[in-house]
């Protein structure tokens, strides 16, 4: 696992109630990666990477779900309104939760997803009431991962599933230069720590779930942070971030960072999906 502890929660948080009006300016209603098979839009990339994790986890119909680090609502209305899930998103951001709620009220979805501003590693659920636990890039701002597996395992019935996406620290053994262009992503995205493939599949382990499947979508994914680039250097999105503070030029600035980590090897971009033993 890369540690980059000089991040702090306020800091996420701040973050994401100011930068959510860039996310969605540079990029969309989906906060997440877009997932490429071909010569897609990014809006319709979007909309097949929530669409491939649904795949994966099987997720039934009128599941009862919980979004840790919903963002916008994105996956939260597509799985009200494809599969008829019951969904809690969960979000660190007053703006997001605003947001979320907003567009579920606009789009008419039912049945309605219910958001809720709440630090994932503190909120409580009910033991045993959740069908699946859906989590796309949240993770990665976790500041204790083991633990937050440890009480994920207890709002899941048995035999519920986690479905998971996440920014990874590349393969050990990396080299100097790869460590240091992992922290740079963790400095530039406000992540306390990347875990490994391997991290993530033992702390998995640990909590009492069994890993069904994980792999890597990492090429499928990259084109996301170019065209990301291609909008900023377009716009005048750069302007408007130095007028809000430090914080949100750093964010911008290491948009390259992430691709050539990605591109080195540094970084990876993996799937998961658990089930919850006994």
């Amino acid at each position: 696992m890369i540690e980059f502890p000089a991040v702090q929660k306020q800091v996420i948080r701040n973050h994401y109630d100011v930068s959510t009006l860039f996310y969605r300016l540079l990029w969309g209603p989906h906060i997440h990666h877009g997932y490429w098979e071909g010569q897609e839009s990014s809006a319709r990339a979007q909309v097949q990477l929530t669409e491939r994790l649904a795949r994966l986890a099987e997720v039934q119909p009128r599941s009862r779900v919980i979004d840790i680090g919903c963002g916008m609502g994105g996956s939260s209305v597509w799985l009200a309104r494809n599969l008829q899930c019951e969904v809690t998103g969960v979000t660190l951001s007053a703006v997001q939760k605003k947001w979320a709620t907003s567009a579920a009220w606009l789009r008419g979805v039912r049945p309605r997803p219910k958001f809720l501003r709440a630090d994932a590693e503190q909120i409580e659920f009910p033991a045993g009431t959740a069908d699946l636990l859906w989590s796309i890039e949240c993770t990665e701002h976790l500041f204790n991962k083991p633990a937050f597996f440890r009480r994920s395992a207890e709002w899941l019935r048995p035999g519920g599933r986690f479905a998971l996406l996440a920014w990874l620290a590349g393969k050990d053994p990396l080299t100097a230069s790869q460590v240091e262009q992992t922290k740079a992503v963790c400095k530039g995205m406000f992540c306390p720590s990347l875990g490994s493939q391997d991290d993530y599949v033992s702390w998995f382990e640990q909590a009492g779930y069994r890993v069904l499947k994980t792999g890597l979508w990492t090429r499928q994914v990259e084109q996301t942070w170019e065209i990301c680039l291609q909008r900023v250097n377009r716009s005048g999105v750069r302007l408007l971030a130095r007028l809000l503070g430090q914080n949100h030029t750093l964010f911008l600035d290491h948009f390259q960072a992430i691709l050539d980590a990605y591109r080195s090897g540094a970084m990876e971009y993996g799937y998961f999906v658990a089930e919850k033993i006994g």
